[in-house]
């Protein structure tokens, strides 16, 4: 599927065995260019703004769905990806 706000192609994670998500992005996208470029790692959190909180943050909150809402942050070099699913 495509996000065009994201400007990225997206595999369905949920139809993995393994929860695996590829990502091929369009020039342009506003993610930042460690996440274009390295893998990254995904966790579901309870309250998103909460993990946010004194972490080094480098895409702010995207809701993405009625039930979907996604940050970045990077920690040791690595891209992290943080989603509220509500």
């Amino acid at each position: 599927m495509y996000n065009d706000v994201l400007s990225v192609w997206l595999t369905d994670y949920n139809n993995s065995p393994n929860k695996i998500e590829f990502l091929k992005f369009e020039e342009g996208s506003c993610l930042p260019e460690i996440i274009q470029t390295t893998a990254h790692l995904a966790y579901v959190v309870p309250d998103l703004a909460e993990e946010l909180k004194g972490k080094n943050v480098i895409f702010e909150p995207m809701v993405c769905s009625d039930t979907l809402t996604i940050a970045f942050i990077e920690e040791e070099g690595i891209a992290i990806e943080l989603m509220e699913v509500k």
